[in-house]
């Protein structure tokens, strides 16, 4: 890979994310937009361990404490409000996990069509436009119970059409249920880590039994954009989603999806 294509789609990756945009659309357009190869499987792992990195950091008190009080619970200890949000983002993520385990085949082939993602980005741009304007949103993500996890893992399964967005439509379901955009948020982005570490492990283990020639300089550097780049967009977009709503993603995404239309007509 040539540098330019690392730099830009390390940060396109680690921006996109976290986003409601979809992180899987951009990395599939924007090679074929600008006639580069496939960036290939490690390429791949190096951009989604910096994502996990820097949500690890970002919610690091956060993290520890939930994972205190998830052990002392597994113990036989009194559930918290901190094990309790653990347990929650472990169920959150099943239905993912068992959904991209059985269909992982169709996932990677036929639902990469830029014809797909070009209506999952319109069609699921517009879900959450709808959602953001909906009912009262007054709850943070401490009081979400059994049935809220079970619609937002759900929810989040459809991010495996690339196009979707896996932060979007988790907040898209998030607000439905009556979160606030911020908690929404940090949900979703606790939901990420589980996830990004059962889709890292299955392309680790696909990785170990192909033979690259690999570029570890590349490698790192792109691992240290995505990191930085993901952690940067966390911060931002916690702190000014309250003031700005989902309207800038929704008009950013029908956007998206009308030019993407344009050029496959």
């Amino acid at each position: 890979m040539d540098i330019d294509q690392v730099i830009i789609l390390a940060i396109v990756q680690g921006l996109t994310e976290f986003l409601p945009v979809s992180s899987s659309a951009h990395l599939i357009l924007i090679p074929l937009a600008l006639g580069w190869p496939d960036q290939g499987l490690v390429f791949d792992v190096a951009v989604h361990l910096g994502s996990l990195i820097a949500v690890l950091v970002y919610f690091r008190h956060e993290v520890a404490a939930m994972m205190l009080a998830w052990g002392r619970s597994l113990a036989g200890g009194d559930i918290t409000a901190d094990s309790r949000l653990a347990w929650w983002v472990i169920l959150g993520a099943i239905p993912a996990v068992l959904v991209g385990f059985l269909f992982i085949d169709i996932i990677e082939t036929e639902l990469r069509s830029p014809w797909v993602i070009a209506i999952a980005t319109i069609v699921f741009g517009l879900l959450l436009w709808v959602a953001d304007l909906g009912k009262s949103k007054v709850r943070n993500e401490s009081q979400l119970k059994l049935s809220d996890v079970v619609i937002i893992g759900c929810f989040q399964a459809l991010a495996l059409i690339p196009g979707t967005s896996r932060s979007g439509i988790t907040i898209t379901a998030g607000l439905m249920l009556g979160l606030t955009r911020r908690a929404a948020a940090r949900y979703s982005f606790l939901l990420s880590i589980p996830i990004i570490i059962a889709s890292g492990s299955l392309q680790t283990l696909e990785l170990l039994q192909a033979s690259h020639a690999i570029d570890w300089l590349a490698l790192f550097f792109a691992f240290g954009l995505s990191a930085l780049s993901a952690g940067i967009c966390i911060h931002l977009f916690l702190g000014l989603i309250e003031k700005i709503g989902m309207l800038p993603f929704v008009i950013y995404r029908l956007l998206l999806g009308a030019i993407l239309i344009a050029l496959l007509v």
